[in-house]
């Protein structure tokens, strides 16, 4: 038996599992009971998720909009993809590791599908368990999902999948593999990322149009506007837009290629059988910037729903 321990338990969020519990109780419970476009949580028909990942006192309130959107109810395998922060990775990567350690309890991977992946595609490799364990991508969404289905957490299976940094075209492959599974109402998808990572310290100042020493408004809000400019994109579903906006304003979303991934598996989904929908529901900022000597994190939760016509 394999098991991927919480290596970020005790310092991107607690290892205590009371108070980690009582958290995320919170942090859902704080969420509205409807959206601001009027749609009462759980959504019906949820497919997928976008949720940022960065340590829960900064973006675990921003999450739990994208995990109240979830009917559970016939939800019995989680896809979770994440980028990849500190390894090369030129594709997709699985994991070996059996469960998932989380201080709620184990998450337990479904090794026929992870299987099936590799040896039916060709296209996967395999994750290192010090990569695995090295990622916090992954892990950030892991007690959300043992929360949500903790009624029903031995009906449910995990897989999760690392994903670097590829060209579009590769993404709209890996999109066309994963398709199939985006089709079945059992499966749910969380793609993990942050957005907009603004300052020097992250070598990144863009603020649109405007150059900084021109700026007619605060900082923070020309950095809300390039996010959502974004979110808009995503909304879209065209997947080459997206790419486009990449390209012209470089911004810092780390989640970028899980989302493209994403975006290709719903392409894959033709119109003319299927509904498909993103939502944005929730953005905050872990700052708001109004220096050059400023920095922030941005942080967006999205639903997807797919109905079948």
């Amino acid at each position: 038996m394999i098991e991927r321990i919480a290596s970020h338990a005790g310092s991107w969020y607690s290892d205590s599992k009371s108070k980690l519990n009582k958290e995320l109780d919170r942090n859902l419970e704080h969420v509205p009971e409807t959206t601001e476009s009027g749609l009462k949580y759980p959504i019906p028909n949820v497919r997928a998720i976008i949720g940022p990942h960065a340590g829960f006192s900064y973006s675990g309130p921003t999450a739990a909009y994208a995990y109240k959107s979830i009917d559970v109810s016939t939800i019995e395998r989680v896809f979770i993809l994440g980028p990849s922060h500190h390894f090369y990775l030129g594709g997709c990567a699985l994991s070996r590791c059996d469960t998932y350690q989380t201080p709620l309890g184990d998450l337990t991977l479904d090794k026929q599908v992870i299987s099936d992946l590799y040896e039916t595609t060709g296209d996967f490799t395999w994750m290192k368990r010090t990569v695995d364990e090295d990622e916090h991508s992954i892990e950030m969404h892991l007690p959300y999902i043992y929360k949500i289905f903790e009624n029903k957490i031995d009906e449910i299976k995990i897989v999760p999948i690392l994903v670097g940094s590829m060209k579009l075209e590769k993404e709209k492959h890996y999109g066309q593999l994963l398709g199939k599974y985006m089709a079945d109402p059992k499966n749910l998808f969380v793609v993990s990322s942050d957005f907009c990572h603004w300052g020097r310290r992250f070598n990144y100042n863009y603020c649109g149009d405007t150059s900084l020493s021109n700026q007619q408004q605060p900082i923070h809000e020309s950095i809300r506007q390039l996010d959502q400019q974004g979110m808009d994109t995503i909304a879209s579903l065209d997947l080459d837009a997206f790419d486009t906006y990449l390209v012209q304003t470089r911004n810092t979303i780390c989640g970028r290629h899980p989302i493209a991934v994403l975006m290709a598996g719903l392409d894959s989904l033709t119109s003319s059988h299927y509904d498909k929908k993103i939502e944005f529901v929730k953005y905050a900022q872990s700052n708001a910037c109004q220096s050059f000597s400023d920095s922030s994190v941005s942080y967006a939760s999205a639903f997807v729903s797919i109905i079948k016509k």
